[in-house]
């Protein structure tokens, strides 16, 4: 069985460290970007099975790289997660209104994260029970 692919699109270190941690520890191939425009381009390289976006990223905001992911036909039905600090009201909204599919908020928990995550990938159309 092959790995299941996950793009984390993250600019800070640490939390690039611990979500990438927690998901190779539990199985998935993950592959990094750090800018928005970086995540963009991996999405449409790899096509992977899921995107952990986070928001607040540096010249390309994550609402702009979630709309630019989900004007790629091969890639608009791939569930995208918005991990993030924005926490306040119609923060989530205006994620979803973007093209993301579900919201983690930061920081996160990592107790509970795979179980948020999978949730996600359960859903995934070309995944392959």
């Amino acid at each position: 069985m092959t790995k299941l692919k996950v793009l984390v699109i993250e600019d800070n270190e640490q939390n690039m460290y611990l979500v990438s941690f927690i998901l190779e520890k539990n199985g998935y191939e993950v592959i990094q970007a750090r800018t928005g425009i970086e995540g963009v381009d991996l999405a449409v390289l790899h096509e992977p099975d899921l995107i952990l976006l986070d928001i607040q990223l540096p010249v390309m905001d994550g609402y702009s790289v979630a709309r630019a992911i989900r004007n790629r036909p091969s890639l608009a039905k791939t569930p995208m997660i918005a991990v993030t600090s924005y926490a306040m009201p119609g923060d989530c909204d205006q994620a979803m209104a973007a093209g993301c599919t579900g919201y983690i908020e930061k920081p996160i928990d990592p107790e509970n994260f795979m179980s948020q995550v999978e949730q996600f990938v359960r859903g995934n159309e070309r995944n392959n029970p």
